[in-house]
């Protein structure tokens, strides 16, 4: 048979009845008069073509295809009951999957604080990181393959938004072995003819172009002897005294053998850090997750 004509009003009906041992005491727990539980019980009997409970002086009992089916309908009831919590906790962006685009050397110290947060007052929410750089995430945003993506990086795109989320200051990464090691602060000027290793070398425009232009708005040429893909590699060769190469707060936290880290003395030796989302994604979650990158994060100014 269907199931169409039965309701959760039987069902629940049904499992007070047997839970209660009596049909009074079903429909005192259930604040309803005795009639018609008593009538939803028996439509439900004749529904199924079977008898499931047995009337004694001392209440009711189950019949051998009542104990099946009562299994079958608290099993129902409490799916019924899941589909209603989770239904709205992702109304509440308290349930989903957030897909997550990180890049750079925010995913050392930045974007991890902000996953810990978010983890810890949204248990219940999968999130899915995905190693992409700049052109790579405005592809899968635009592909619906990411809720949210965090780049150095950005330039106007027709259907996406970007916030920037935190300003960080840049440090130059020198060999321990190197006289600028010593130094408390370093300028553009120290830089400009010194070996200077730049990164990421795809999806131009990049980090380079912004250091490029902080050298050449001061009238410099910078020394540059390597590109390579990522601050990792960077940093690796500047560890094997390959040459220097600028980092942000974030790279701190890379420890490689021999390197120093000096801060770069330059109000202007910043860089951001932004949050690309799409336009149109109004969803609980993602502002859930915003509210959270705002409060972790300092905030712009």
């Amino acid at each position: 048979m269907k199931f169409g004509p039965i309701e959760f009003r039987h069902l629940r009906y049904f499992t007070a009845v047997v839970e209660s041992k009596s049909f009074r005491a079903a429909a005192q727990r259930l604040h309803v008069s005795q009639p018609p539980l008593t009538r939803q019980v028996q439509q439900l009997e004749e529904l199924l073509g079977v008898s499931l409970l047995e009337r004694q002086p001392r209440g009711v009992e189950l019949t051998a295809a009542g104990a099946v089916f009562y299994e079958e309908a608290r099993n129902l009831l409490a799916l019924a009951e899941q589909a209603i919590d989770r239904t709205q906790m992702a109304a509440q962006g308290q349930l989903g999957r957030l897909d997550i685009g990180v890049f750079g050397s925010a995913v050392f110290d930045a974007i991890p604080r902000v996953i810990q947060a978010f983890r810890l007052a949204y248990p219940k929410v999968d999130i899915v990181l995905h190693n992409l750089d700049r052109a790579g995430q405005i592809r899968a945003l635009r592909e619906r393959r990411l809720t949210v993506g965090f780049n150095r990086f950005f330039v106007e795109e027709v259907g996406l938004l970007w916030d920037v989320v935190l300003h960080e200051q840049l440090n130059v990464a020198v060999h321990e072995a190197h006289p600028f090691a010593k130094r408390e602060q370093l300028n553009f000027d120290d830089l400009a003819d010194q070996p200077l290793i730049v990164y990421p070398r795809t999806s131009r425009p990049s980090f380079i172009d912004q250091v490029l232009s902080m050298f050449h708005s001061r009238h410099l040429t910078p020394q540059i002897v390597q590109e390579v893909d990522d601050v990792v590699t960077a940093i690796a060769l500047v560890s094997s005294g390959f040459g220097l190469t600028l980092a942000s707060d974030s790279a701190l936290t890379l420890r490689l053998p021999g390197v120093v880290y000096v801060p770069l003395e330059a109000t202007e030796a910043q860089i951001d850090l932004c949050m690309i989302r799409r336009a149109d994604d109004e969803s609980a979650l993602l502002r859930a997750f915003i509210d959270v990158v705002h409060a972790v994060l300092p905030p712009r100014g």
